[in-house]
């Protein structure tokens, strides 16, 4: 998992959004039914991406919406039990950095 957050993150950076969350989708989409934190943690680093990528395209509300999401599953980060928990820190303080970037302009 370090590995596609390490591809996630480099791709945000790069601003290719859609394909960020593409790279955490592969890891989530097979587990999306289970009620596991970390695989809920996961949806909610995809909902940035997709948040990142409607800003990107100009849709201001549908972007808010998603962001929301991100919010919810964000919370998740203090809950999680996993050997990626500092990868998984490190990715949410990249995605509120970016969105903050995102505000400013």
């Amino acid at each position: 998992m370090k590995h596609k957050i390490d591809q996630y993150l480099k791709l945000l950076k790069q601003e290719h959004f859609f394909e960020a969350h593409e790279v955490l989708e592969e890891f989530w989409f097979p587990r999306r039914f289970e009620k596991s934190d970390e695989v809920q943690l996961v949806r909610g680093l995809i909902n940035a991406a997709v948040s990142f990528e409607l800003i990107k395209r100009g849709r201001i509300e549908a972007s808010k919406r998603v962001w929301r999401n991100y919010l919810k599953y964000r919370t998740l980060l203090y809950k999680v039990v996993s050997k990626e928990y500092n990868e998984y820190h490190r990715a949410i303080r990249t995605v509120d950095m970016i969105k903050r970037e995102l505000e400013r302009m």
